[in-house]
């Protein structure tokens, strides 16, 4: 039940219009900002919301049960509020959202309306617009583990448990040269076996995109030169001599985890569990091991 503090109720039920709309956005590394749409700054629940961003809320749907509820919002990009580079940085991806009902002439009179995150950010020009996802989005997203063959846990966390700052797995280089968007050749993991980042993470040191990081899609060593290949473009160009450090991929087959980090112990799936294969095999006359007979025979 939505809480209302009896002052702001009888703001309500007076029929007064001094009601603004705010939101606080709070960033995963802890970074948090708040807009309103009135015509000046308030503080809220200790945060100062900004006035003068065009910020704009959507039609909010909320529905019975476990639904998935949602909104939007959208406001311009401005130096001091939501930048364009962080926006392209991916910096308020998962961002937590509130949205207050607040008594501008009373800002400590003020009550939640809605809670989730921010999922899908688009940009057009000066401006963009966020997608709010409620809480129960949570329900849409897998949870627990699966009877696989494959690993259920990624490479390096808590479960997995390889060290992936040691100097088997951790490679550090610069860009030599360019041969695409997200394609370009390195210098500094010469030593490295064809593949063995493919499947990692590649983080920038240095450059435009210092800071952010990148899945490797491909990595290739042929004859002495190393070639990477992102999976998506990142948000600046890329330029030689930007630096990075990049770790081992995982493909999370039991082979690759026995063989190439000797992390067999840790391994959290289920190798010997058949197939899809197995399942709609049926016995055939003179196939070994599977023709019908009796296995004592």
């Amino acid at each position: 039940m939505r809480s209302i503090p009896p002052a702001l109720q009888a703001r309500l039920d007076a029929g007064v219009t001094t009601l603004a709309r705010c939101h606080v956005l709070r960033r995963r590394d802890g970074v948090t900002m708040g807009f309103t749409d009135h015509d000046r700054d308030l503080v809220v629940d200790g945060v100062t919301c900004l006035a003068g961003t065009g910020l704009d809320a959507s039609e909010a749907t909320a529905r019975l049960g476990l639904q998935v509820d949602g909104g939007e919002f959208s406001g311009a990009l401005a130096d001091e509020s939501l930048t364009e580079d962080d926006l392209a940085a991916g910096r308020w991806d998962a961002a937590e959202v509130k949205v207050f009902l607040v008594d501008w002439s009373e800002p400590h009179l003020f009550a939640l309306l809605a809670a989730g995150t921010v999922g899908e950010v688009r940009r057009e020009g000066f401006a963009f617009a966020a997608e709010l996802r409620s809480p129960s989005d949570r329900l849409n997203q897998e949870s627990g583990r699966l009877y696989t063959a494959t690993c259920g846990a990624d490479i390096g966390d808590a479960r997995c448990r390889v060290d992936l700052d040691a100097l088997a797995v951790k490679g550090t280089g610069h860009v030599a040269a360019l041969a695409g968007t997200a394609v370009f050749s390195a210098d500094g993991l010469g030593g490295f076996a064809d593949g063995w980042f493919t499947g990692g993470r590649l983080v920038f040191s240095g450059g435009a995109n210092a800071g952010l990081a990148a899945e490797v899609k491909i990595h290739r060593a042929d004859s002495g030169d190393v070639m990477l290949t992102l999976w998506q473009a990142m948000p600046y160009p890329i330029a030689p001599g930007d630096t990075f450090t990049v770790t081992a991929g995982c493909d999370k087959r039991f082979a690759t985890c026995r063989d190439r980090f000797a992390n067999a112990e840790n391994f959290r799936g289920f190798p010997h569990i058949p197939g899809n294969d197995f399942v709609v095999r049926y016995a055939v006359q003179g196939e070994a091991g599977h023709d019908g007979g009796s296995l004592a025979g």
